[in-house]
């Protein structure tokens, strides 16, 4: 029985994977495979959908709401107003076409730490990117794995105090900060970076001396904005972002801050003030009428479109962590959970964490969700191993969130799909490059451990 219910678990996986590269909605197939890895193993599936899957998705979704919803709409309004725009610009004039990729870079990292949806991320930045990438004769199929590096990998999980949900939920489970791990998160960034830059540009070199150039491609939006508010005031709602998470979270233990309030409502009242700053700033065009429509009536419409967007995209994360729950309590993971497991054996569980986040963010093809299945599944058994070996939860803390995005751009990933229809390619034009960077930040969670290990820097 127990090799038939691993077959149907990984029958179940395969089939997200295909339908969900096929463009099937998340939200739809996910509950449908989660019956058929239920009856694989002799579960109800009745039982498994209400007590498991409805019960997992709408605890997700409790917990994490507040971050999708106030970061929606204040991204939204950094791009409506203006003021991503505006930063994006300032970078690409100081680095210049020469650089196009270390412009690129740059650009979605300074909007990803200043707490921007990844995904506005990837739609505020292509534009700028395919501008360089086409003064400097750069191939376009090279630009997703370029804008994958700049939003999706060291600024989302590496960086100490970045307010992405991958950052902020292992706080929620070992009652660590966001600053969690500052010494390991500067490593394991500086590496992050290095592949990035190295491997692309290598590959840059290569095409363009074979003759390729940047691409016959009928790109949208080419034209250069004159009318957007001045770069500096742009960076304050960021900079808010940054500050008032700190001062709200005290990740430093500072004793003149009296109070202590979680990593997550943290950065949601951060996000908060800041959309009001956004809104002062980037008034001009986030009030401009259109057509018959009044500015006010604009506003309303940007806000609760933004809002509802939100909605789509946690509940298509919850999904997926639902699915991942459902795949993880059935009796046929038992024989994955022990062979995870082991690798604890030695009293240190770092090297079971960066595996099982893996596999867990490969199942669900997301991050964010990777790590909570993780952490629901583990995380009370790794918490327990740290401490008796003396390792800090801060530790612990930045290796799984590092860990997240091991092995994330997997076929079936959403943020994938989404970021080759905003780039207008295929999977077949850009995977490659994609997988290959995938193939070499696989190791930096356990170099980062190793790092750890060798120095006992947190």
């Amino acid at each position: 029985m127990s090799s038939l219910s691993t077959i149907a678990i990984i029958a179940a996986i395969i089939g997200l994977m295909y339908l969900a590269y096929k463009g099937w909605s998340i939200i739809l197939i996910a509950p449908l495979l989660a019956v058929v890895a239920s009856i694989g193993c002799g579960a109800s599936f009745l039982d498994v959908l209400g007590n498991v899957y409805l019960v997992k998705a709408a605890e997700y979704i409790k917990n994490y709401f507040p971050i999708f919803l106030f970061g929606a709409v204040f991204a939204k309004l950094m791009e409506k107003g203006g003021l991503a725009a505006s930063i994006a610009d300032k970078i690409v004039e100081l680095l210049g076409a020469k650089r196009a990729v270390l412009a690129v870079i740059l650009g979605c990292a300074v909007l990803t730490y200043g707490g921007l949806s990844v995904f506005v991320v990837a739609f505020v930045m292509y534009p700028f990117g395919a501008v360089l990438f086409r003064k400097a004769g750069i191939p376009k199929r090279l630009l997703p794995a370029t804008l994958w590096i700049g939003i999706f990998t060291f600024t989302m999980v590496a960086v100490p105090g970045t307010p992405q949900i991958q950052n902020i939920i292992p706080s929620t489970y070992f009652g660590t900060s966001t600053w969690s791990g500052i010494g390991i998160g500067i490593f394991a960034t500086a590496l992050l970076l290095a592949i990035g830059l190295v491997w692309i540009g290598f590959r840059a070199k290569t095409l363009m001396a074979k003759g390729e150039g940047y691409g016959n491609y009928n790109d949208e939006n080419q034209s250069e904005d004159k009318d957007l508010p001045n770069w500096f005031l742009s960076l304050i709602p960021l900079l808010m972002v940054i500050v008032l998470n700190i001062v709200l979270s005290n990740p430093f233990k500072w004793s003149f801050i009296t109070w202590k309030i979680s990593s997550l409502w943290a950065v949601s009242i951060a996000t908060i003030l800041a959309t009001l700053v956004t809104i002062i700033v980037g008034r001009k065009r986030i009030f401009a009428a259109e057509a018959e429509v009044s500015g006010k009536q604009v506003f309303l419409k940007t806000v609760n479109a933004s809002a509802l967007s939100s909605g789509t995209a946690v509940f298509n994360v919850a999904s997926g962590f639902a699915f991942g729950c459902v795949v993880t309590s059935v009796i046929g993971f038992d024989v994955i959970s022990k062979l995870l497991l082991k690798l604890s054996e030695n009293g240190n569980p770092l090297f079971s964490a960066v595996l099982s986040t893996n596999i867990m963010c490969g199942i669900t093809g997301s991050a964010s969700s990777g790590i909570t299945i993780a952490l629901a599944k583990f995380g009370e058994i790794w918490a327990n191993l740290a401490t008796n070996a003396g390792i800090p939860l801060e530790v612990l803390h930045r290796i799984v969130s590092v860990s997240g995005i091991g092995i994330d751009p997997v076929p079936h990933c959403g943020a994938l799909v989404t970021m080759f229809a905003i780039c207008g390619l295929t999977h077949k034009e850009s995977y490659f490059d994609l997988v290959m960077l995938m193939l070499f930040k696989f190791f930096v969670p356990y170099l980062c451990v190793v790092f750890y290990m060798l120095t006992g820097i947190v």
